[in-house]
């Protein structure tokens, strides 16, 4: 590729750029929207969750419920006595967004490509989406902020976070029973719309009670074992979720399973995402780094449980 060739190769990102970069980095709105929309296409958790576009850093997120019995027995016009009316549970969960960096590097090459189709900005956005999502969904199951990594210690996670309603499946493999053991742990109330429940843990989980259902001897246990169909207990789906951990426990061989609504955690994304640009001339790339802050957290924990030392 001749000077003259990298020299409009470099003009021409730098007009595509223009957008991206204008106001100090910070996307407009309809970017940030655009953005948000491919991170959550490349999550399969956040597919699952409530993302928040937040208006700034800290938003707290308001629940609403009835705890008790609020049904009276009641007469023709008649109002209940001020003792017996029911008020509603009135409480917040805060979204407190932790700052990240991401780096993506376009070669010449791509940035030629790209240029050509003229698809220069999106294919920036996809990269960026692509790589900040798996990292992103890593971190918000298994953030720790006593974890020895730096990444992971940067804000809790959601296996983290859920201490409610635990239960030990002391080294077994995913099963039946232990399926079982999570629905009954959880208290009735949060099993009233089961169908919107999953059980979240790790794709080689999935596949372990998928294999068991298989060894059945009929056509639903062929279907496990030819098709990608959800496996289900009780009617609740089993979701697998890619970056759940799967090196757990002393033989770094065990996992975690979730049983919740997935809707019940809510990952906050602040607007104001930052994408700065520089080139790198010895490697030929340009770089592009992304700035974003975000947040993950349960907004009823007591309506998740559990399921710890599952072996694989």
């Amino acid at each position: 590729m001749s000077y003259l060739d990298n020299r409009t190769i470099l003009e021409k990102a730098d007009l595509a750029l223009a957008d991206l970069t204008a106001g100090g980095g910070i996307l407009k709105p309809a970017q940030a929207q655009k953005f948000m929309r491919l991170l959550i296409k490349q999550s399969v958790l956040m597919q699952q969750a409530t993302v928040v576009p937040m208006a700034s850093p800290k938003q707290q997120i308001s629940k609403i419920k009835f705890g008790t019995r609020i049904l009276r027995p009641g007469q023709e016009a008649t109002a209940l006595p001020a003792g017996q009316r029911a008020a509603p549970d009135l409480s917040q969960v805060e979204l407190d967004a932790k700052l990240f960096k991401a780096e993506v590097r376009l070669s010449d090459e791509v940035l030629e490509d790209s240029i050509e189709r003229g698809e220069l900005r999106q294919t920036i956005m996809e990269m960026m989406a692509d790589a900040i999502a798996r990292d992103m969904e890593e971190v918000l199951v298994s953030g720790d902020t006593v974890s020895a990594d730096p990444f992971l210690a940067t804000m809790d996670g959601v296996l983290k976070q859920a201490t409610s309603h635990v239960v030990d499946a002391a080294g077994n493999p995913i099963s039946k029973d232990l399926l079982r053991d999570l629905v009954k742990t959880l208290p009735s109330e949060h099993l009233r719309d089961k169908s919107a429940m999953r059980y979240l843990t790790s794709v080689d989980a999935d596949l372990d009670y998928r294999n068991t259902l298989a060894e059945r001897a009929t056509a639903v246990g062929d279907k496990f074992l030819e098709g990608d169909a959800p496996v289900l207990y009780s009617g609740v789906p089993v979701q697998p979720i890619p970056l759940f951990p799967e090196n757990l426990g002393v033989g770094s061989d065990q996992t975690v399973i979730l049983l919740c609504n997935p809707k019940n955690i809510h990952v906050g994304i602040w607007r104001q995402i930052r994408v700065e640009s520089d080139r790198d001339i010895s490697e030929g790339t340009l770089k592009i780094v992304a700035t974003l802050r975000f947040d993950v957290k349960f907004a009823e924990e007591p309506g998740v449980a559990k399921a710890i030392n599952v072996q694989l």
